[in-house]
């Protein structure tokens, strides 16, 4: 199944000159997202995960039926004060100031093989302060998957040596 007919672009969106890859219609369409779901499961089902980690909010949408589907925790990581238990923290530059995510301590463990989800990868920030925030509790990154790569971004260099596997590309 092409899941790129799937996608929606809404030009100028969240501003001008900004196209946008609209991931709702392949979530409207069951087939389409079971798709995807099965894509990622066939490319991780035999790489020992331990964990399967992603930050709010469309990371959540592909990572937790993936952790189903491996049979393994999900993990979500959060911004500040939306995760109720003691947690470790990793702050990060964005193009206009600082952000930070959160993660529960007990969360992952030591040693741990964990792949990161999330729906898109762009510029890479989110996702290389994901990798930084376990790379504190020692956890092993055995990849970060998404639905949809811009190529043209370069968000992949920002997280090398960790492997990438994307569903769609543009480029």
């Amino acid at each position: 199944m092409d899941l790129k007919k799937y996608l929606r672009d809404i030009p100028d969106f969240p501003q001008p000159g900004i196209l946008f890859r609209d991931i709702t219609p392949l979530l409207k369409h069951p087939p389409a997202f079971r798709e995807a779901i099965d894509q990622f499961k066939r490319v991780y089902q035999d790489q020992q995960i331990d964990s399967i980690v992603a930050a709010e909010a469309r990371g959540f949408i592909f990572g937790a039926p993936l952790a189903l589907e491996l049979g393994v925790p999900f993990v979500p990581v959060r911004k500040p004060g939306k995760l109720p238990f003691q947690t470790i923290a990793h702050e990060y530059e964005l193009e206009y100031g600082r952000d930070k995510l959160e993660v529960h301590v007990d969360g992952i463990e030591a040693g741990q093989r964990v792949l990161i989800v999330d729906d898109l990868l762009a510029t890479g920030g989110t996702v290389e302060a994901c990798c930084r925030l376990l790379e504190q509790t020692q956890a092993q990154i055995v990849g970060c998957a998404f639905v949809i790569e811009l190529k043209a971004l370069k968000g992949a260099a920002k997280l090398s040596p960790h492997p990438i596997h994307s569903l769609v590309v543009f480029d």
